[in-house]
């Protein structure tokens, strides 16, 4: 019987966040996960990245990831664009308009992970415990009891579910979900562009879904995320590279010239879950477990890594206070706190994808007039600058500064 004092459950992004930002608490925490990371990406770009905000550039910072990335594969984005097709309505904003460097930086989603590996390998509070798989989970007074495949046991006095959106530790602690589906596939795929991208981000939406290009290190090369109604997808899936490059040129206004397909494509249904209860007796869920939005806004990975540095900024509070951090009643301040910026993020894409679905001329007149107005008034684009950047709302401690 191995005896923890935290299991972490699922050792992607968010699951390794955690285990770090807990690193300095004096606990000693495990991370289960079932495959051992692959190495820092080479060669041609990563089809899945992130746009990782400030908040989260200051978390991975401060908890020593950051400092593993390949800065050759990194690329900040200084500016973001937004219109919608064919019309009138737009907005641009700039990093420079609140003294900043960048909005935040495009990652591959391997190179995030494998620097987040690498700095948990190095700390001697940290197990990494793979390749495992969680067999069962028995939930007690005074700490969970963990069976792996190998049938070997662990205890701990709280057991954190980071292990994505079909959470086993969600499904064993019977933690009810609200979900709808957004009849939307994702697009993911590399490509090159005429012009270069200028260390911009830039989304457009279209009448059947938004269409985002994300700069990467090449400046060429866009990571494109197309998001569209589920038979436009199949259709645009079933093109051939050339047909395929035409829509995407003509569907993006032609901002970056000619487009080309310099990989695969790849696409998966975009759904709303959210978790009702994000907390129990000895159980916490964060990241995809507790919810997953549309990508609209590029926030995914980005809640749930805040989410990683909340519990752990409330976990090392309890332990400051000699309070048992593995009981609800002392959780629910985490609860709620990362609830409220998660249901306000879950409403504004909800909005957004609503209010720029279709091409029905009201709607479309005011949306349009709404970009417009918005890209002229200062103080509306500070506040939208501010969301971008991740720094907006309450935010842990690790993501409002960098200990260099």
């Amino acid at each position: 019987m191995h005896v923890f004092d935290i299991v972490v459950v699922g050792g992607g992004t968010v699951g390794l966040t955690q285990a770090l930002a807990l690193k300095n608490s004096g606990l000693s925490v495990a991370v289960v996960e079932s495959h051992i990371s692959r190495a820092m990406p080479g060669g041609a770009p990563q089809l899945r990245v992130s746009a990782l905000t400030l908040a989260s550039e200051n978390i991975l910072h401060n908890i020593g990831a950051w400092q593993h990335l390949d800065v050759d594969r990194l690329c900040s984005y200084v500016d973001m664009q937004v219109w919608d097709q064919d019309s009138f309505g737009k907005i641009e904003f700039s990093a420079s308009q609140v003294q900043k460097k960048q909005l935040g930086h495009i990652v591959e989603n391997q190179a995030i992970r494998h620097s987040l590996w690498t700095q948990a390998q190095n700390s001697m509070h940290i197990e990494l415990l793979v390749p495992k798989k969680i067999k069962q989970l028995v939930f007690g007074q005074q700490e969970c009891f963990i069976t792996l495949d190998d049938d070997s046991q662990l205890t701990a006095r709280l057991v954190i579910g980071a292990d994505g959106a079909n959470s086993i530790v969600k499904k064993q602690a019977n933690f009810a979900q609200t979900f709808w589906d957004y009849d939307q596939n994702a697009i993911v795929a590399t490509v090159k562009t005429q012009l270069p991208h200028n260390h911009t981000a830039r989304q457009v939406f279209t009448p059947s879904g938004p269409l985002a290009f994300l700069p990467l290190w090449d400046a060429h090369h866009c990571s494109i995320v197309w998001s569209q109604d589920e038979s436009k997808a199949a259709e645009l899936l079933k093109l051939s590279n050339e047909e395929f490059n035409k829509a995407l040129t003509a569907a993006f206004d032609c901002t970056l010239g000619i487009c080309e397909l310099i990989s695969d494509r790849q696409s998966y249904a975009l759904k709303m879950r959210y978790t009702r209860q994000w907390v129990g007796n000895r159980v916490a869920i964060i990241g995809d477990a507790a919810h997953t939005i549309h990508p609209l806004a590029g926030q995914g990975a980005n809640l749930g890594i805040s989410d990683a540095a909340a519990l752990a900024e409330q976990i090392i509070k309890l332990v400051e206070q000699n309070k048992d951090f593995g009981l609800a009643k002392n959780l629910r301040p985490f609860e709620r706190w990362r609830k409220t910026e998660t249901v306000k993020m879950v409403a504004a894409m909800e909005g957004f994808k609503r209010l720029f679905a279709g091409n029905q001329p009201i709607k479309k007149l005011i949306r349009d007039t709404g970009l417009s107005l918005a890209n002229y008034s200062s103080l509306t684009k500070q506040t939208i600058i501010q969301h971008a950047m991740g720094l907006e709302g309450e935010l842990p401690d690790l993501a409002k500064e960098r200990s260099d």
